[in-house]
Parts: structure tokens; sequence; C-alpha cells
């Protein structure tokens, strides 16, 4: 599972388990992969016996058996000091520790998300599946969440185009959230990748979907936010985009909609868009500045 040896997994795993000095799961995901190292930073706090590493509390011991339990469960893990790992991930606050996924994940994503309300209206489906055509004929990935209305709306219309979706989830790999998506959660994998920040079996929590929307706004370049209510998820996705430093599209629905929407209009990075045509070209824009400046940027390597 991953490219890292099962020692530096295992390691993270317990240093998860026991979250020393009361660190948070990203706090954790930061310093290891600034350390370069799970095994070093286990070292440094549980200082090795004669016998190797030290396992008085039994972490190490339990993350050996959590990793053995996954080896043949049918999906991949990837940690934060795994190559494959999205580098655009590296760049949040929420760094997520584990990717959880199926499918197959690009460390140099290129993708935009699609987000919006459960209770789509017949315009904002449409919408949709325009912006996720308009995405697949520019070879970008589409990033959404798996949930009824917009996000499914954005995935069907992918797969119908032949383009590559991502989905993020905020259940376990092993759930399907609506339990009716399980079959789209599989042509999703399928077609792209299906990816999970939750241990496999974890439950749908009310915390996981915010969550959820950091990383969709972290693995994407922008964020089209399709049509939402006054209390949508949607504008969580948004409010974290714009911290990220990652545009935000707001279709003219959302705008008119809501006085959230209307709060964004002006701050750096938000874009109105009143037509496909509109939300494609600063797509482009943002697509073609940020390979632009990946270009430029050094390649940096973890070593280890």
């Amino acid at each position: 599972m991953g490219d890292i040896s099962a020692e530096e997994t295992v390691a993270l795993l317990a240093l998860l388990s026991e979250r020393p000095l009361k660190m948070t799961w990203p706090a954790i995901a930061s310093e290891v992969a600034l350390r370069g190292s799970a095994v070093d930073i286990w070292n440094e706090i549980h200082p090795p016996t004669f016998d190797g590493m030290n396992d008085e509390d039994g972490y190490l011991s339990v993350a050996k058996d959590q990793l053995r339990s996954w080896e043949h469960s049918g999906f991949d893990l990837l940690t934060v000091l795994d190559d494959r790992y999205p580098a655009s991930l590296r760049e949040i606050h929420e760094l997520p520790p584990l990717l959880f996924m199926r499918g197959k994940v690009h460390y140099d994503e290129v993708g935009v998300s699609v987000v919006g309300s459960r209770n789509a209206s017949d315009r904002g489906i449409a919408i949709a599946q325009n912006i996720a055509g308009g995405l697949v004929d520019r070879g970008i990935s589409v990033i959404s969440g798996l949930a009824v209305g917009i996000d499914t709306a954005a995935h069907l219309a992918t797969l119908a185009a032949g383009g590559r979706p991502v989905g993020v989830i905020g259940t376990g790999i092993n759930l399907a959230f609506p339990a009716a998506n399980r079959d789209l959660h599989d042509r999703v994998a399928d077609a792209g990748a299906l990816i999970s920040q939750f241990f496999p079996d974890a439950p749908p929590r009310r915390q996981h979907f915010p969550m959820r929307n950091a990383v969709m706004s972290g693995i994407g370049r922008a964020s089209i936010v399709v049509e939402a209510g006054e209390h949508s998820g949607a504008r969580i996705q948004a409010r974290l985009a714009v911290e990220h430093g990652r545009p935000v599209i707001l279709t003219d629905l959302v705008v008119g909609a809501t006085n959230w929407g209307k709060a964004l209009v002006g701050r750096p990075g938000v874009h109105v868009a009143g037509s496909i045509a509109e939300a494609m070209a600063v797509v482009e824009d943002v697509v073609s500045t940020a390979s632009y400046i990946d270009d430029q940027l050094p390649v940096l390597s973890l070593d280890r």
C-alpha cells in the first residue's frame, strides 16, 4: 500500500492513535511531511530500546494489525510521505495524513471541483452537467463529493463524456453515502479515483463533510459552486477555497439566492459567472496560470 516502507506507515498510524501533546491529525501530518519520517518522530518521543522501536503502550502493535487487515481490502493507502500523494494537498492547513483510495490518484492532478445543493433544481442540474462536459473537453478532472443533486449530476456527466471523475467522500472508503450511489462510487473509482481521508469503515458524521470539502478544495485548482442554499455545505467549500487561495466561481444562481454568495462577491479570487462560457473562461485562465507557476517551481523531494 503506497510507496513508503511499512515501518513508516506503522509509525504514522501509531502517532495518529497516540496524538502526542494532543496534536491534531493535520498537525501530525505537517510535522511528518516536514521531517520526512514518521519513524524519526516516533523514536524522538519514544527512545528506542535494545530490541528496537519502543512500543511500551502498544500503539505500534495495533498499527501493524490495522495495516495487515487492510492488505487485501480492495483499496490503496497513501500517506503524506508517499510520492504519489497529491502535491496540491500539501499546501493546505487541513493536510490529511492518510488517503484511502480506489482507482488512481495523480500527484499533479489538474482538476476543478463542481459542487452544490443536494436539493438541486432542473436548471442547476443542467448547469452542472454542462460545466462537467466543458471541463472534460479541456482535459480537466471533475472533482465532486458524490452527494445527491449537483455532485451526482456532475459525475454522471463526466462519465458520459469519457472524462476523469475524482470523488472525495465523507465516509470510509468501504461505505457509500447515500447508499443509492454505491454503483456511482464504483464507476467513479473505475474511471478515475475515489478518495477518503477517514478509516475504511467510518460512518457518515456531521464533522466529516467540512473536512471532505477542505480536501476537495485542496486537490482542485478551483471550485465552482453551481447552486446552493443559505446553509448549504457548498458555502463551506467556497469559504475554505478562499482561505486556501484557490479561485471560486459562483454562478448567478448562487449569488442571486444566498446572502453568503453576495458577501463573497468582490473578494480576491471570487468570480461570478452568468453562463457556461464565462465559467470556462475563468477555468482556462486559472489552469493556464497554475500550470505556468508549476513549471517554474523546483522539484522537491522528501529525503527519507
